[in-house]
């Protein structure tokens, strides 16, 4: 969904002989979506390659001239624990990493820091005095560096805006993913961000937006009464417009669900008054087409 807005907004900047070419609004979708795959990718990369770099330590430290007992017995459970173990076995992360050439944006410098602060932490410190780690345990361990050492590192997420491109526009997505990452990693294909049926709902909803612009605004315009229409956000008439089209010609998708995922979408990327907004003129909007007998709703098979 957010990908269907950044391609819409990203296509008020094109001619409108440029607009009304399928092919190009098509390309510039999979493009967004396999950014977002790209970055997500290396956001998985990054805390595994932290574990791993328990290996490198230990070598490093068995290494030195002058030696001290730590320097010889440096834990390296970590580097091998089953999560770390297990994803990196997954042969869509396999065949990611070598189509696109993924390890050139992990940094190796940070990959030292997040592991010289990792192992001075109370929960690693637990981790690798605990006698035989669970799964779970495992995996706690690993979202533990991109959650706790990570996320809040502002130097960190400079870098990623520097140097990894997308990161910047889609940094709240990213965060979304690796949250549902850690609460099933089993389920993720890193080949496709989308199953076929989502992906081409996206396509579907990005053409309808563009086909029926100005059908949508002679629904939407009227419903601006009590704002200042020269000051809407452009996001935000995006939104409605995506809305709309949903509300008309996307019968499996409840009017409900709707609303509360176009709120959800103007808060996070739109002004602070955007929710408000954007909830108070599609419920107008909705119970105008609801009176009109334009909403037609189905159950979805197999649902």
């Amino acid at each position: 969904m957010v990908k269907v807005m950044q391609t819409l907004y990203s296509l008020t900047t094109l001619e409108k002989t440029e607009q009304a070419n399928k092919l190009t609004v098509a390309r510039m979708l999979n493009e967004k979506l396999d950014q977002v795959l790209d970055v997500f990718t290396v956001c998985v990369l990054y805390p595994l390659h932290v574990a791993q770099y328990a290996e490198s330590d230990s070598l490093q430290r068995s290494s030195r001239y002058l030696r001290t007992t730590e320097d010889m017995n440096v834990n390296t459970r970590i580097a091998t624990n089953s999560y770390v173990t297990k994803i990196l076995a997954k042969p869509s992360l396999i065949a990611k990493i070598k189509n696109d050439s993924l390890e050139r944006y992990i940094d190796e410098t940070w990959i030292k820091k997040l592991y010289q602060q990792l192992v001075k932490s109370d929960e690693y410190e637990k981790y690798i005095n605990l006698l035989q780690p669970t799964e779970q345990q495992d995996k706690e361990i690993i979202q533990f560096i991109w959650d706790k050492l990570m996320l809040p590192n502002e130097s960190l997420m400079s870098t990623f805006m520097d140097d990894l491109p997308g990161w910047e526009d889609n940094s709240e997505l990213i965060g979304m993913l690796m949250d549902n990452f850690f609460k099933s990693s089993s389920r993720v294909d890193f080949l496709k961000l989308l199953s076929l049926e989502k992906k081409n709902y996206a396509h579907d909803l990005l053409l309808a937006v563009i086909e029926k612009e100005e059908y949508c605004l002679e629904l939407i315009q009227p419903k601006l009464t009590n704002w200042d229409k020269e000051r809407v956000a452009l996001i935000d008439m995006l939104l409605l417009r995506m809305a709309v089209c949903e509300f008309l010609f996307f019968p499996t998708i409840p009017t409900k669900v709707t609303i509360n995922e176009f709120i959800d979408i103007a808060k996070q990327y739109s002004l602070p008054q955007s929710g408000q907004f954007v909830n108070g003129v599609l419920d107008n909007l909705l119970k105008e087409l609801e009176k009109e007998d334009k909403i037609r709703k189905q159950e979805r098979i197999g649902k």
